[in-house]
């Protein structure tokens, strides 16, 4: 019996060290610092490349200086007068609004038909999806040369085909050709941004509710109206707002490859306005009064949205 009692107790001995170990494992895991720890990181990311730079514009908008910072003076609110007594600046101000209005609904409207499409085929479906996702790939500026090349009015296929059907096509003069050349290429890279979020949105909808609707006599296009529509509201209503930050903040590279703003500023977007009286121009403080504007401008509708748009969102709860 003393025997059996020692051959009992020995696993226990040897087992201890690893219950510790997982007590103590376990106890690291409770640490209350540890939510800051991991969060730190992501608060470094941001405190150095977002709020730090905003506070800098912020106070560079009220400042006059020249390009070498050696005389400043402050100015107050002169830089922000200056600006909104510009028509350059209104002109810039309508562009960004008709530009995004226009790449969001292109966008939004051709996601939505693509992934219901994709979403009714059964046979190549992971095919097609791939096909689609493959532009999101693709860098911003060599999307914009891509679709430059495409519509150059000399040697251009689609171009060449605007020609053959008597359109004088020609974004280099033409001030709306340039606008739709930017607006058609900016939605062409961000298409697949929403469809990734339309398709999750579908999987989502009740297949026996289809089928129902189906077996009713409703076609599919009445389908997609009455029932997954109305479902997909609240990604619809999150796209939109994603679609409108990226028309102010991130065309910034198809403006450039593509139009550099021109002609006559038909394409001269707000964050494109930003990098040249900054970097080109040398002129900093309207340079960081216009990217204050812009953020307020981007808070705004946001804001907006937020509040015309939410109310009518059905989230199924």
């Amino acid at each position: 019996m003393p025997a059996a009692a020692a051959g009992r107790s020995r696993p226990s001995g040897r087992t201890r060290p690893r219950e510790e170990a997982g007590l103590k494992r376990a106890n690291f895991g409770d640490s209350p610092g540890l939510p800051t720890l991991l969060l730190l990181p992501q608060f470094l990311i941001l405190l150095f490349f977002f709020f730090i730079p905003s506070l800098r514009a912020l106070m560079q908008s009220v400042l006059l200086s020249d390009p070498f910072g050696t005389n400043v003076q402050f100015v107050w609110l002169d830089n922000f007068k200056t600006l909104l007594a510009s028509s350059n600046y209104r002109q810039s101000i309508a562009v960004t609004f008709w530009f995004t209005v226009a790449q969001n609904v292109l966008t939004l409207g051709s996601a939505l038909v693509l992934a219901f499409a994709t979403d009714r085929i059964i046979r190549g479906r992971s095919a097609y999806r791939t096909i689609i996702l493959l532009p999101y790939a693709i860098a911003p500026a060599i999307a914009g040369i891509l679709w430059a090349f495409l519509f150059n009015p000399a040697v251009g296929p689609l171009a060449q085909v605007l020609h053959g059907l008597g359109i004088a096509w020609d974004p280099n003069l033409n001030p709306t050709d340039a606008l739709i050349l930017v607006t058609l290429a900016a939605s062409w890279k961000h298409i697949c941004y929403d469809y990734i979020f339309l398709v999750v949105g579908l999987l989502a909808v009740p297949v026996s509710l289809m089928e129902a609707a189906a077996v009713d006599g409703a076609g599919p296009i009445r389908r997609f109206v009455s029932i997954a529509l109305p479902m997909l509201g609240p990604t619809i209503f999150f796209l939109t707002v994603m679609n409108f930050i990226y028309g102010f903040f991130e065309t910034f590279a198809i403006i450039d490859a593509v139009t550099k703003g021109g002609p006559a500023g038909a394409t001269n977007i707000l964050v494109y306005k930003v990098f040249v009286d900054g970097f080109v121009n040398l002129d900093l403080g309207s340079s960081a009064a216009q990217s204050v504007l812009l953020m307020s401008f981007a808070l705004i509708c946001t804001l907006l949205q937020f509040r015309y748009f939410d109310r009518k969102v059905n989230y199924g709860v």
